[in-house]
């Protein structure tokens, strides 16, 4: 893809993510391109339906996460930088409310189309608890399984009953407890 092309592809993402927390379910296509500063022909030549648009959403969102992981894999507490990561996630879920929403207004599956990049994802959250492990500041017997599960529930509980900063802080804190070696 031409990069003025991928450019215009980022800003619409971007835009899209905007308006769809401004506006929620009436999010339109050319909402979309006014705020991204381009026509509609653009949106639609990279994004042929809003399904489309709302799945690259999901994709890029998951990309971005996974790669925010990279600079937590050198850092020197590697307990610290799980827990980080895990608040992350979870952060990350509950701001995007309105987008889950629509995801599974319009009948969408949020896991399709992740492929390589929600493989990337899954990499980074294992080859930090891997670390944490090692460094003794996780638990040696959790394994994927249970963390993607407690994940998975604390992300849900954080987007569904709109955790603020105190309940995400307080109920983390407990569910980190629990994970913490010995």
């Amino acid at each position: 893809m031409r990069a003025d092309a991928e450019r215009n592809r980022q800003r619409v993402l971007e835009a899209a993510e905007e308006v769809l927390a401004r506006d929620g379910a009436a999010v339109s296509m050319r909402a979309v391109a006014e705020r991204a500063g381009v026509g509609l022909g653009t949106i639609y030549r990279h994004f042929p339906t809003r399904e489309a648009l709302l799945q690259a959403i999901v994709v890029d969102r998951v990309r971005r996460l996974a790669e925010s992981a990279g600079p937590l894999l050198a850092a020197d507490d590697p307990a610290a930088a799980f827990f980080t990561f895990f608040t992350r996630v979870v952060d990350v879920s509950a701001r995007k409310k309105a987008l889950a929403d629509e995801v599974s207004g319009a009948g969408l599956d949020p896991k399709a189309g992740l492929g390589a990049v929600g493989g990337q994802l899954r990499a980074a959250i294992e080859a930090l608890l891997r670390r944490a492990q090692a460094a003794g500041g996780v638990r040696a017997d959790l394994a994927m399984p249970e963390l993607l599960a407690l994940l998975g529930a604390a992300c849900l509980g954080a987007e569904r009953n709109q955790w603020d900063d105190a309940l995400r802080d307080r109920a983390l804190g407990l569910l980190f407890d629990g994970l913490r070696g010995p």
